[in-house]
């Protein structure tokens, strides 16, 4: 049986096979532990029966500072999936939306519009399991990811990213969602 906890600083040491799948991007501990500091209730693990942690989510919630308000990609209040990874074996068990569902409820506490997420193009695993928790592409950005793993990639072009999001509570108009996002691109520097 697996059970949602917190996550805790000892946890970095223990997570190594959650984030062998290639398309899971690692970072490195400052980065986790900042998350951990500034949003700790955004940060938990499913743990198995035996200790092993079997999957994660990293999020936060923010928006856009003041100054660049003003700008059409500027962001309202909302939560944000920095990672959300399940270990190769622990996969199809319902992990993923449990661990989603606790960052939309967190979000949806907080009065946020949207949970949002990026994603790779090409990880069309990923993709399908967001659409199937709710998310839509409202965006697509353009060599967000310049490490492209991808066989042939253009040297010094970087893979592209959705920006996918699932409206919350306060979003009652679904002004943060939009059919063909696929379609409306930006640049890495207009996202926030």
């Amino acid at each position: 049986m697996t059970s949602i906890r917190p996550f805790h600083a000892m946890d970095v040491f223990n997570f190594n096979t959650t984030n062998l799948d290639p398309l899971t991007e690692t970072y490195g501990l400052d980065f986790y532990f900042t998350y951990l500091a500034r949003w700790p209730h955004l940060f938990n693990v499913a743990e198995s029966h035996t200790g092993a942690i079997d999957g994660y989510i990293m999020g936060k919630l923010e928006s856009s500072p003041a100054y660049l308000r003003h700008s059409p990609h500027a962001l309202p209040w909302h939560a944000h999936i920095t990672a959300l990874t399940i270990a190769p074996p622990a996969r199809r068990l319902g992990l993923a939306r449990i661990l989603s569902q606790s960052l939309e409820h967190a979000g949806d506490e907080s009065d946020a519009y949207f949970v949002d997420l990026y994603v790779r193009k090409s990880n069309e695993i990923a993709i399908g399991l967001y659409k199937g928790l709710g998310y839509s592409v409202f965006r697509r950005v353009l060599d967000y990811y310049s490490d492209d793993p991808s066989p042939g990639a253009e040297e010094g072009k970087g893979e592209d990213a959705y920006d996918m999001r699932k409206p919350l509570r306060r979003d009652k108009d679904r002004k943060h969602v939009r059919e063909n996002g696929e379609n409306f691109e930006v640049h890495p520097e207009d996202v926030w």
